[in-house]
């Protein structure tokens, strides 16, 4: 079968496509992994902001990218020329079912439900980890703050980490705080991400200089937020988070 040309707007999907064999034609410059393709590829721009005219030029038989991590206005544009799917992730679940359908599309579907069952057996192991639920808030930004809310698929895995969103409304998901907006929540932890602010020990000091009684700790952004087989590694991590 003649290999299908593709182009990855998405940073985990494009690591999910070398995990499944596939190597696209064309990634964003923000698909870091796997490290030893990044230099070499084809970079067709950020994922909010994409060469439109370097991917129609290009020729894909598929792009595939995220309804929330891409600009609406440029896929719309995109499908007027090409083939265009895209996946919608808001839960643990919703991960999966994605990696089998991009399994399908290209022509990987064995590979792509083997890995489904690995790390469906991978957070099985979590059912290991103490039950005692705590607090969180998960900072993505800085000036202003920026949390993580219900309805994302970083809340679905602070869930399956053990760890109850303070954010408690449905229709915020990703409100902007404010320092007092972050006292009157009282988070027995507060978790930066790593990405997309890159928070430092700075931040971190800041924080906790701020809230001493909560646990302020950097974490790795890939961990929570990366759908795909990173999410095998996600499984250990939140072990020991």
């Amino acid at each position: 079968m003649k290999p299908l040309r593709i182009i990855s707007l998405v940073p985990s999907q494009t690591e999910l496509l070398y995990f499944l064999g596939v190597t696209p034609i064309a990634q964003t410059i923000f698909c870091i992994h796997p490290a030893y393709a990044f230099k070499t590829s084809t970079k067709i721009g950020g994922t909010k902001k994409l060469n439109i005219q370097k991917i129609i030029d290009l020729k894909p038989d598929l792009v595939i990218g995220n309804y929330e991590e891409n600009e609406k206005s440029q896929i719309e544009f995109l499908q007027q020329h090409v083939k265009v799917w895209l996946s919608n992730i808001y839960t643990f679940e919703d991960a999966l079912e994605s990696i089998i359908t991009i399994g399908k599309l290209v022509n990987k579907p064995i590979e792509a439900e083997q890995l489904k069952q690995e790390i469906e057996i991978a957070f099985d192991h979590l059912k290991n980890k103490p039950k005692i639920t705590t607090s969180a808030l998960y900072l993505i930004w800085k000036n202003p703050y920026m949390a993580a809310g219900r309805n994302t698929f970083i809340n679905s895995l602070l869930q399956k980490a053990g760890y109850q969103n303070i954010i408690a409304d449905p229709a915020s998901r990703y409100p902007e705080l404010s320092i007092e907006d972050i006292k009157s929540l009282q988070p027995k932890n507060i978790f930066l991400s790593s990405e997309p602010y890159p928070f430092k020990s700075k931040d971190q000091i800041e924080l906790q200089n701020i809230f001493p009684q909560s646990n302020v700790n950097i974490v790795d952004g890939e961990m929570f937020s990366w759908y795909g087989n990173r999410m095998l590694l996600a499984a250990d991590y939140f072990l020991k988070t």
